[in-house]
């Protein structure tokens, strides 16, 4: 833990998130619909993190730019992350509006924010069995790792993986070679948080896995 006042649970959050699936996952059921919350895209999906995150307290705060590209003149540039937390429901602060009218006194800053990256990966998918499957877990997911501890402002960042599998032994196999090969590279990630939640069967997969790992600078 840092020196600032925020702390920060990766329990806590993945408690969160897996309590607004497991949600999702009973009104899909519910409704009987065709495609069920494991059908969505990651872009789609962010909005049902979000809910579930914002219903559990924490003010969410999507795709804002990583510190490190603050500097940059035009907000629209620099790399953003998927999904910044405050505690509270509190704003998220803008260094630009530092000691002036605009400047909210409960705003939280930057650094102490906790900042987390979302991959999702489907071991089946309305296509069909998911061909890219170890590509995306394996290749892709470490690039977030990366940016995470590479930002120097940022002090308590998270990767959070959530996986559509046929089983949780599947998930539980393939997270552990990815987790050894990040070891392997040095990649600063800490002890994870894992939820596991089944789902209704409806295009392969019958198991949602959820796992969060802390990020540390590199």
């Amino acid at each position: 833990m840092s020196s600032t006042s925020t702390r920060w649970c990766v329990d806590d959050i993945a408690d969160a998130i897996a309590a607004g699936l497991q949600d999702r996952v009973d009104a899909d059921r519910a409704a009987q619909v065709v495609s069920g919350v494991d059908a969505l895209d990651e872009v789609s999906l962010h909005p049902e993190l979000a809910s579930a995150l914002a219903r559990a307290g924490y003010g969410v705060h999507r795709e804002e730019r990583y510190i490190g590209a603050r500097p940059k003149r035009s907000r629209s540039e620099g790399r953003r992350c998927d999904l910044v937390l405050t505690p509270n429901d509190r704003p998220l602060q803008d260094p630009q509006a530092v000691a002036t009218l605009f400047d909210d006194p409960n705003a939280v800053p930057l650094e102490e924010a906790f900042w987390l990256e979302v991959k999702t990966v489907a071991q089946h998918t309305p296509e069909g069995p998911n061909a890219a499957w170890s590509n995306e877990l394996l290749g892709t997911v470490r690039a977030d790792v990366s940016k995470l501890s590479k930002d120097k402002g940022i002090l308590h960042a998270g990767l959070l993986i959530v996986l559509w599998v046929a089983s949780e032994d599947v998930a539980t196999h393939d997270l552990g070679v990815w987790q050894d090969r990040c070891l392997d590279l040095g990649l600063p990630i800490g002890t994870p948080s894992t939820r596991a939640l089944p789902i209704q069967d409806r295009l392969g997969n019958s198991a949602c896995v959820i796992r969060l790992y802390p990020v540390y600078h590199l």
